[in-house]
């Protein structure tokens, strides 16, 4: 066991410890409170050592100066939790195919949004659902034209592995009979228990990377938006800058999904209850308060 391994993990300074969480709030909207000195310790401590940093001084100048944003969003990657799987939380397939998907049946074109996609299993799971509920081929000429799922998140990593599609088999593991056959490819040979999700359901996603507290510069307007277990990191000011901005790419009657660990109450929107973690965008709703709704 080499030296490296055994080396303890530096303690963050307090100054260099608010110099960090200020840069994540600030580019990112991520709100690390006090109290997280140690997690972000452990997490760049890390970071920092795969970088050839000497002190966390030295890793925060690299990440300021990294003019790609990449060393920045590693760094967010790290201080996050990017844990996902396929139709997790799932009330939400549930309530799509029971409530939204039957009166988007006769659509020329079908778009939804996941706003915070991650490795791809949301999106992936999406798509899953709505082709099986319409009973189309993945590789339908009728689902190629009308179907797209708008898949963006801040990270460039996880971007890359939904782009990809491959997943190991355990991963798998919850879905329904024959979906593994019906939407993946088994591996063989040194690809041996890895799945990749096909080519033709592929093509159905449009992955893009997208810092939510930015301006949306994407004028589509969906009948669902997905933003689930991101706003958790977001503090009251974050979380109504991100629903108004969600709210705006919702089409009247249109529903957003956020995480069941998460809730609107106390922030100002307009959005109407429907169920634990399910919003609706009322018909002719602007952006009027709704402060104190769930």
């Amino acid at each position: 066991m080499s030296d490296s391994v055994l080396e303890p993990t530096p303690q963050i300074s307090q100054r260099m410890y608010e110099r960090i969480t200020a840069l994540a709030y600030e580019r990112c909207g991520v709100d690390l409170r006090r109290g997280k000195e140690q997690l972000v310790s452990v997490r760049l401590g890390k970071k920092m050592r795969e970088s050839g940093c000497k002190s966390y001084e030295s890793y925060f100048e690299q990440v300021e100066q990294d003019r790609t944003g990449e060393t920045l969003i590693a760094m967010i990657d790290a201080l996050t939790t990017n844990y996902t799987s396929f139709l997790r939380e799932g009330a939400h397939f549930a309530y799509m195919k029971e409530h939204v998907l039957p009166k988007l049946e006769k659509r020329e074109r079908l778009e939804i949004w996941s706003a915070a996609s991650s490795t791809g299993e949301e999106i992936f799971s999406i798509l899953f659902t709505i082709l099986d509920h319409f009973s189309w081929a993945p590789d339908s000429p009728e689902a190629a034209r009308r179907l797209k799922v708008r898949g963006t998140d801040i990270s460039t990593r996880a971007l890359r592995a939904a782009q990809a599609g491959v997943y190991a088999e355990e991963r798998l593991e919850g879905l329904p009979a024959g979906w593994s056959r019906r939407y993946f490819l088994r591996g063989t040979g040194r690809q041996q228990g890895q799945y990749r999700v096909k080519p033709e359901v592929r093509k159905m996603a449009e992955f893009s990377r997208f810092n939510l507290i930015d301006p949306e510069p994407d004028a589509r307007q969906y009948p669902l938006i997905l933003c689930r277990n991101v706003m958790i990191y977001f503090d009251r000011m974050t979380q109504e800058k991100v629903v108004r901005t969600l709210t705006g790419r919702l089409e009247p009657e249109g529903h957003l999904f956020i995480g069941h660990a998460e809730s609107l109450s106390g922030i100002s929107h307009s959005l109407q209850y429907v169920k634990p973690a399910i919003f609706r965008k009322p018909c002719g709703a602007g952006q009027e308060s709704n402060r104190g709704a769930r």
